[in-house]
Order: C-alpha cells, then sequence, then structure tokens
C-alpha cells in the first residue's frame, strides 16, 4: 500500500482523536448515534463534540466550531444537513483534519443539482489535502480496535465480535444487513466501511487498505456499481498475493441497467457482462445471493483457486443433493461420481457405488459408510471440492455433524455442508469448527459456483508500443470524432488486421472499368448501420451495373441522410468465409478498456453469443476467447468441416485490443463487423468496421 494510502488509513481507521460536527445530546435524534457508540465501545482517543450551541455533550466538553476545538485531529465525523457542509469542510481544512466522513445526505443521489453541490465539496477538500469518505454513508468501524465511526443502528443494538471479516458496502443499509446475518452463522469482523457516493474515496483504496490490515483475512463487498475499478483492480491483486479472498455481491444483473452505445459491441455487452470479466480476470469471486455473500468465508479463507472446476456430492438424502447438482449442472460445473479406482477400493469394504453423478447412500448406508465415502472424497484427485449433505438427523441429533464429518475432514479440500432440514444447532457447530455450513440449497450452489470459478488474476500483458505506434500515428492524424469505414479499417491493417481492399468512389464514372463481383456501400462517418438503411448492396457484376449501383446508392444517401457527410461508395471485392464474426473494441467507463468476440453479421444483436475480456489480451487469451463461443467448433475441424484459421483469429482479436494501449488520442469503441474467418492458412479479413474516438 502506499504511504499516503497508509497514512490515511491510520487516520480512518485509528484516529487518535474524532470530531463530531453537527453532534447533539437530543438522545431521539440519530446525531447522538456517533458519540453513545463511541463511548460505548470504550474508544481511547479524545471525542469532540461540534456544536454552535453547547458547551457540554454527553460527559465531554462541546466546541461552536470544529477551529475551536483542540488538534491535532485525524478524523471528523460530518452530521449536518447540506447547505452547512461547505463550512463544515472548510474548518476541517484549516484544522488540518485528515479525513471527513459524511454522514450528511442531499448530494450526487438526488440529481444534477445535488451533484454540483457534490463537486463542489470535493474540489474544496482536494485542494486543502483532505480525504472524504461518503457523502450518504453510515459510516465504519474499526471492530479490531474498538473504533466505531458511525450513526448505523446495528453497530449500536450489537456487540459485534472481532475477527477476519471485513466488509465494503455501497449501500449503508445493507452493512447492517450483512453484519447481523453474518453474525448469526457465527462470523466475527475486523472492519466495516459505508462507502456512500464514493465522491472522494472509494471502494477499491478502501479495499486496498483492508487487503493489508493485518486483522482481515477475508472481504466482502456490497457493490450498486463500479465507480473505482482501477484502484479495485491493483486491491483484488494485492488480495491474491496475501492469500486474502475477496468476495462480491453486485446488483445490476438485468437488461434495465444496459447502456446504448454507437456500435453493436455497446449494444450486445451490458454492465453486468462487464462487471463479471472484471471480476474473473482480477482474482474476485462473486455470487449471485445475499446467503451466499455472508456463507462462502468459511468455504475460501485461507485457500487459493481451485485447479478445476469437479465437485462431488455425497448425501444420505436425495432430495435436497438434487437440488444442489441440478442448480450445479445448470451454472456449468462439473458434477463428478466416484471414480473406479474409488469404486474398486469401496466395493472391497462392502460399499457399493454406481456411476451417477450423485452419490446417494439411502439412509446414510450402512454404519461408518458415509464417513468413509467422505473421506475418499476429500483424498481423491478426481474433484476439486465436495458437497456433503445431511438429512433430518442434522436436526434430531445435531452432534453427529462430528462423527459424520468434523472427526474425519482433514481440511485438505474444500467442503461445502447442506443440511437439509432445519438445523440451526449442527450448523453452529460446522460454524465453531470453521468448516462452511450452508441453511438452503441455493446458497450451497452458489457459494461452490463461485468457488468453483474463482481464478488468480490474469497476468497484466506487457506490450512493446512498435506493435501499435503506427496505429497510434494516423489516429493522431485524423481529426474525425467518428471515423469512417475507411478511415477505421485503415488503422486495422496498422495493428495488423487485413482490410477489405475497397476503392473509394465519388461518381459512377470512376467505377468504370470494375468488372466484379463487388459489394457498394456508402461511406460516411454519419452512417454507421449502413446494412439497415439499404446503402449496402452486395454481388454486383458487372461495369454498367456496378456504375448503375454507384449513383443509386449516392442518391438514395442524400435523400435519406441529407445532413449525411458523404466521402462517397466504397467499392470492394466480394469475401468470403467458412464463418463470420463480430469484433468489438470499447473503453468502458466503470471497467475500462474491453475486447469482445461474437457472432457477427446482421444477426449480431439478434443471437447474442459472445465472450468478453479486458484489453489488452495475449494470444492465449484470445484462444480462449474463441474457444468460449460454440459457433465456432466447426472451426476446428468439427465432423469433418472445413477447418478455419483459427490461429489467424487470434491474431486479430489481439491486435485489435491493443487499441487499450493507445491514450492519446483514445479510442472509445471500434468495432469489426464482419470479420470474415478463411479456411486454415488463409488468413481472415475485415469487410466492415468504425471507430468512434472521445
Amino acid at each position: 500500500m502506499p504511504a499516503r494510502l497508509a497514512e490515511i488509513a491510520e487516520a480512518i481507521f485509528r484516529p487518535r482523536a474524532i470530531a463530531l460536527i453537527g453532534a447533539t445530546p437530543d438522545q431521539a435524534k440519530n446525531n447522538s448515534r456517533a458519540q453513545r457508540v463511541l463511548q460505548k465501545a470504550g474508544y481511547k482517543g479524545r471525542i469532540l463534540p461540534i456544536n454552535p450551541g453547547r458547551s457540554e455533550i454527553m460527559g465531554e466538553t462541546a466546541y461552536p466550531d470544529i477551529r475551536a476545538a483542540p488538534g491535532p485531529i485525524d478524523h471528523a465525523f460530518i452530521m449536518v444537513p447540506a447547505a452547512a457542509v461547505p463550512e463544515a469542510i472548510a474548518g476541517c481544512i484549516a484544522q488540518g483534519v485528515k479525513v471527513a466522513t459524511l454522514y450528511s445526505a442531499g448530494f450526487a443521489e438526488m440529481g444534477a443539482e445535488g451533484r454540483a453541490a457534490q463537486d463542489h465539496i470535493v474540489a474544496m477538500a482536494r485542494a486543502g489535502g483532505l480525504r472524504l469518505i461518503g457523502p450518504n454513508c453510515l459510516g465504519l468501524v474499526n471492530v479490531t480496535d474498538g473504533v466505531p465511526i458511525t450513526n448505523n443502528a446495528a453497530v449500536e443494538a450489537e456487540t459485534i465480535p472481532a475477527g477476519g471479516i471485513a466488509v465494503a458496502s455501497q449501500s449503508g443499509s445493507m452493512m447492517g444487513a450483512l453484519l447481523t446475518r453474518a453474525m448469526a452463522r457465527g462470523h466475527a469482523f475486523s472492519k466495516l466501511v459505508s462507502v456512500g457516493n464514493e465522491s472522494d474515496l472509494g471502494i477499491g483504496e478502501i479495499t486496498e487498505m483492508l487487503v493489508e490490515d493485518e486483522a482481515t483475512r477475508v472481504i466482502l463487498l456490497f457493490l450498486e456499481t463500479l465507480r473505482d475499478a482501477p484502484n479495485l483492480a491493483r486491491a483484488a491483486r494485492r488480495a491474491h498475493e496475501l492469500g486474502k479472498p475477496v468476495i462480491v455481491y453486485k446488483l445490476g444483473r438485468s437488461e434495465v441497467g444496459r447502456r446504448i452505445a454507437v456500435s453493436h459491441t455497446g449494444a450486445m455487452v451490458g454492465a453486468d457482462e462487464l462487471a463479471a470479466t472484471f471480476f474473473r480476470e482480477n482474482g474476485i469471486l462473486r455470487v449471485d445471493t445475499l446467503e451466499a455473500l455472508v456463507e462462502l468465508p468459511r468455504l475460501v479463507m485461507g485457500r487459493s483457486p481451485p485447479k478445476g472446476r469437479r465437485v462431488s456430492v455425497i448425501t444420505g438424502t436425495g432430495g435436497g443433493a438434487a437440488m444442489i447438482v441440478d442448480r450445479l449442472g445448470s451454472l456449468g460445473d462439473e458434477v463428478v461420481g466416484p471414480s473406479p479406482e474409488m469404486q474398486a477400493r469401496l466395493a472391497g469394504q462392502g460399499i457399493m457405488l454406481g456411476d451417477s453423478p450423485l452419490i446417494d447412500l439411502p439412509m446414510g448406508g450402512g454404519r461408518g459408510h458415509y464417513t468413509t465415502v467422505l473421506q475418499e472424497l476429500v483424498a481423491s484427485e478426481h474433484c476439486d471440492a465436495v458437497v456433503a449433505v445431511l438429512g433430518s438427523t442434522a436436526r434430531l441429533r445435531p452432534t453427529q455433524v462430528n462423527e459424520n464429518i468434523l472427526d474425519v475432514y482433514d481440511g485438505s479440500k474444500p467442503i461445502a455442508v447442506f443440511a437439509a432440514p432445519q438445523a440451526d444447532a449442527a450448523l453452529r457447530i460446522l460454524d465453531d469448527a470453521d468448516v462452511a455450513g450452508f441453511r438452503t440449497p441455493e446458497s450451497c450452489a452458489d457459494a461452490l459456483h463461485a468457488f468453483l470459478n474463482w481464478r488468480a488474476p490474469a497476468a497484466p500483458e506487457t506490450i512493446p508500443p512498435a506493435l501499435w505506434r503506427s496505429a497510434a500515428e494516423r489516429l493522431a492524424a485524423s481529426v474525425a470524432t467518428t471515423l469512417d469505414e475507411a478511415e477505421a479499417c485503415a488503422v486495422f491493417a496498422d495493428l495488423g488486421i487485413e482490410g477489405p481492399g475497397s476503392r473509394i468512389i465519388t461518381s459512377p464514372e470512376e467505377a468504370a472499368g470494375i468488372e466484379g463481383p463487388v459489394v457498394v456501400k456508402i461511406l460516411s462517418p454519419d452512417i454507421l448501420h449502413k446494412t439497415e438503411a439499404g446503402l449496402v448492396r452486395l454481388n454486383v457484376t458487372g461495369a454498367d451495373a456496378i456504375q448503375d449501383t454507384v449513383r443509386d446508392v449516392l442518391a438514395m444517401a442524400r435523400k435519406t441522410f441529407p445532413a449525411a457527410r458523404l466521402r462517397g461508395a466504397l467499392v470492394a471485392p466480394m469475401h468470403h468465409g467458412l464463418a463470420e464474426v463480430i469484433l468489438g473494441f470499447r473503453r468502458d467507463p466503470e471497467v475500462g478498456p474491453i475486447i469482445m468476440l461474437g457472432m457477427g453479421g446482421v444477426l449480431a444483436e439478434l443471437r447474442r453469443s459472445f465472450c468478453v475480456r479486458l484489453a489488452p489480451v495475449s494470444l492465449a487469451t484470445a484462444r480462449e476467447m474463441i474457444e468460449e463461443l460454440p459457433e465456432l467448433r466447426m472451426l476446428r475441424g468439427f465432423r469433418n468441416l472445413p477447418r478455419g484459421d483459427v490461429a489467424a483469429l487470434a491474431s486479430a482479436i489481439r491486435a485489435l485490443s491493443l487499441l487499450a494501449c493507445i491514450d492519446s488520442p483514445a479510442v472509445q469503441e471500434a468495432e469489426i463487423n464482419p470479420l470474415f474467418i478463411r479456411p486454415e492458412g488463409q488468413g481472415v479479413v475485415a469487410v466492415d468496421g468504425l471507430i468512434a474516438r472521445g
């Protein structure tokens, strides 16, 4: 962690003095809670209530203004109305306060006027060397050292045990929900932080601090959006180095979250796909349910990403286990039954197992059979995790958890235990033993899926500038915001992607002598989707027909798009391939540059088959992307079909991703649609494309 951030972390979590701006003795008001929880926690530093109408609050000397309070003051908790916040910020700056946490609301969450007010206080704080948490947040709790700086009612109501789980949440109310739900499962905490609007310090920098915290073993994040992606990526990679899993629950999976963009790429790839890519490539585990966020930590603490995605399931009660198996299968995880070697060994002990992926021992099998099979699964190399499902006995005789699981489990392989009945006592025994127990089959499957798909952060690509320098120079020489097809294909060619060999024709007469077959299309930076506008004509053959088509396309464009800038018509040889894909680049405002590969042509938006990676990518990653699209299996000789030039496709994917390396001028979006894939050894060809700059 950078020294500057380490100093801020001290002021946030271990301040020597805290000013409570807007403190009140009125116990019925929320603003009184912050002082009460500090006193209840036995905070050892100085508490400085700030209230112009009081000289004493709850036994502490009060001051009319923070400027009048004795320094040094490390942290201020601001609880005044939005209109009074700028003056409070000014006072903090005058006092040399390092961090201010803003409980105050009425800023960006309220719209444009609130955004302007928030921008103003952030500018003030930055100019004065003050860092901000919030506004519109409930504060934070350093459980390890007994420093609660919050108005959260749940913090006041509960005695929070100290332990290894840190929580950072964009939702203040969900911080309380996570706290209480996790405490009910025997979890203990190191730090809790509500970040609110993230006007300055965001989830990323807060996570960087939590990663370096000695008391923290695992970090839980509740996100509504990604505002601090670069810092979060750096924090997650550092967390992986230190063996501290980062687990996230993020809202925004629905179609409502999609944003509109000029390219098909922007329409196809929504915010959730981008977030999933960001999490995966930075080694962050993602869950779909709040319950899994609470129950997953014990499964991953002290562990590394698994080598494979294989899980075995053992049960003495079929229904509950079948729900888990079904869910895992629908998520694409591999549920494996016993290996032949295991079957043979167990048969020698009188335990007969079939080939079913679900190992079902009715009524637990014979005496000791459940534990014997479980030991085999934990020791076996044929699976990467084990699910143990318990039946009614877990509720009637909860201590049988010891005999069935804990007495034989050595911790060498992740094990998830699902109790089919409501078996709180059995779950408490598992919690006390630090073994992951689950209350529902949905949360168990969700947590297992997150674990099985957890992987180490992708290694950053080092790209020699020579690979993208000529493209950068061409982009710098262009003044256009949106490059037309000819200009875009020239940039792609600079990156090493073959273009269509087009000619720009400004009048029908210039097409004389061209026999075809050719494609004729309009050339304009203002007409992006030419096919839909009827301005693309295919397989035009013969000199007269080509001239007539050029004349018709130019006339139609002038009539349909009278304000569009027309450079003429493009005439290019007809190209064909074994398959066509869409290849897109985008500089996303949340996760940064991405590269997308999907099925192309006019079906790009109808058939949402695509995969995404953070850009730039290596050739190996490009090949992974090709493997992910089932439609492209035919290019690998599927059922004796002609093999396509997969190597050239991988090179093109990597080449387009190099646009991420060009910062000035930065490309916001680029797209090749379609990119034809020719037979093996014959390469690929970009027959249409666009580039949009910021």
